[in-house]
């Protein structure tokens, strides 16, 4: 049997299709040692005939095979839409490492191949998924569909992304949220992956980004991408260090221990403020550890598709 891929096995970001097809059969097989044993994993392309529908997408050669009757399911009969928003700016990008090796793990790949795996579950249960990009500025922004060619254009947008680190370009994560939330269909599913680092000053703007997502009636998950042990636990060594904000260049020299009760306050209060909010507005926030693997970020998604049929 296939096992659920984690960061250790990744050989190649270079091939995120098939990646995304790793993780994803890995999850499946897993399934029936779950909680979710109930779930549905034959994600059929048909659906049987009902009595006095019109006969028009009936597929004749499943009749001719199987004697009985069936329906082609198209977009339109979609059960879900559901729009992947990523942030993509300079922090996204870190840990930094030697971008002349493929196997390494940062912010930015974690979220890429994590929504290109809930991507492929979707296409196979029929449903239909669109993409946001986001940094300083809304930079994509694609409409839902389910089609494999258009699973493959989104995948080639992140590939992109993969390939092609930025340096000092902040986030605006309110500013794009609003965007999305009067942009896509009514009653979405918006998956967010974002190490959600705003400037303080910043902060209620956010949080009403996001009770705006669900004034438009969007169900939200918010996947909190962090690398846990270094930027919420600062666990470096005690020596010296020359910290670097990835999105405005500053630099710092320093040892942590100089800061590390300060800045673990900081970060709780701003942790626990975020998470608040989002049990405030019913918004589902999952703490996603970069380190911690993907079946964190497919069951958080099943538990959700779960709760909304």
């Amino acid at each position: 049997m296939m096992p659920l891929l984690n960061n250790t096995e990744i050989r190649d970001f270079s091939h995120l299709e098939l990646l995304a097809k790793q993780v994803v059969e890995g999850f499946i097989i897993g399934l029936h040692k779950s909680p979710f044993h109930g779930f549905s994993v034959e994600f059929a392309e048909h659906r049987l005939y009902n009595p006095g529908e019109s006969t028009r997408n009936i597929d004749w050669k499943v009749f001719a095979r199987t004697d009985r009757l069936y329906t082609k399911r198209f977009e339109e009969e979609t059960n879900l839409r559901c729009q992947m928003v990523l942030d993509i700016s300079s922090s996204m990008y870190y840990p930094e490492a030697d971008p002349r090796k493929k196997t390494y793990i940062n912010k930015l790949r974690f979220s890429a191949l994590a929504a290109a795996a809930l991507m492929n579950l979707l296409k196979r249960q029929r449903d239909a998924f669109g993409l946001s990009l986001f940094d300083r500025e809304l930079q994509l922004h694609t409409r839902c569909k389910s089609n494999t060619s258009h699973y493959r254009l989104l995948l080639s947008y992140l590939q992109q992304q993969i390939d092609n680190p930025k340096m000092n370009q902040g986030t605006s994560a309110a500013k794009a949220l609003h965007q999305i939330a009067d942009s896509i269909h009514k009653r979405s599913l918006v998956v967010i992956f974002s190490d959600m680092f705003e400037q303080s000053e910043n902060s209620e703007a956010l949080f009403s980004a996001l009770q705006h997502l669900k004034h438009n009636k969007h169900e939200v998950i918010l996947f909190h991408v962090t690398d846990k042990k270094r930027e919420l636990e600062f666990e470096f060594e005690n020596r010296p260090y020359e910290f670097i904000d990835m999105e405005t260049g500053e630099k710092l020299r320093l040892q942590p221990a100089q800061v590390r009760e300060h800045y673990l306050q900081q970060i709780h209060h701003y942790y626990e403020d975020l998470r608040a909010k989002c049990l405030q507005y019913r918004i589902d926030f999952v703490k996603a550890d970069i380190n911690k693997g993907f079946r964190q970020i497919l069951e958080a998604y099943l538990i959700k598709r779960t709760k909304m049929k």
